[in-house]
């Protein structure tokens, strides 16, 4: 089977972005912003004026995502990343878990890649987005993590978070797109922390 989607394919066709004005990586990060607002305001300030955004702008991205992403006959949520962000940068398949991994490049993280996970490859069944968020890129190397202070918002992955501190459980975090972590530091405090899109923002 090949991986690309294609008219007729199990992908199904090429979704168009919403109506209006264009729909591509600088409004798709507008509602990745929009979602990490609620704890990290001056952050997302920054990144909007890196952006060039109004506010207005901002908001209006992340209503006509969710509106595309509701709509009756949408077109699934793997044709919204290929009409928003456009091509994946990379694609990987994970032949041990049935799954392919693609990545996109996004200007306001360079060091970060958003990442979604597919799957099942080869069956007959329709393919589905297991898992999407920011990752670290290749060839950027991870941030030290050893104590709470090393835990910075926008600092870390929440894979790097885990990986730092085993075990670490992860819960439902406070709203759709966040994630919450349990893990223990090597002094023994218990903490948690949230992250939005993959991306952590506070400790708990």
């Amino acid at each position: 089977m090949t991986s690309a989607e294609s008219p007729g394919s199990r992908f199904g066709p090429r979704a168009e972005a919403p109506a209006g004005s264009p729909f591509g990586p600088r409004e798709f990060q507008l509602v990745l912003l929009r979602r990490m607002a609620d704890h990290q305001p001056e952050r997302v300030e920054s990144a909007r004026l890196e952006l060039g955004a109004s506010r207005a702008e901002m908001r209006e991205a992340n209503r006509r995502w969710q509106a595309w992403a509701h709509a009756r006959r949408g077109p699934g949520e793997l044709h919204r990343y290929r009409a928003a962000p456009g091509e994946p940068e990379s694609r990987r398949v994970v032949e041990a878990y049935s799954c392919e991994v693609l990545r996109w490049p996004l200007p306001l993280w360079p060091e970060l890649r958003w990442e979604v996970m597919i799957g099942p490859l080869g069956r007959r069944a329709p393919v589905d987005v297991w898992g999407r968020g920011l990752v670290r890129a290749p060839g950027f190397p991870s941030p030290t993590l050893r104590a709470s202070e090393d835990l910075r918002p926008w600092g870390c992955t929440v894979a790097e978070v885990g990986n730092a501190f085993p075990p670490a459980r992860p819960r439902e975090g406070s709203a759709p797109t966040r994630l919450r972590l349990d893990f223990t530091l090597p002094d023994g405090t218990l903490r948690a922390a949230e992250f939005t899109w993959g991306l952590l923002q506070r400790l708990l």
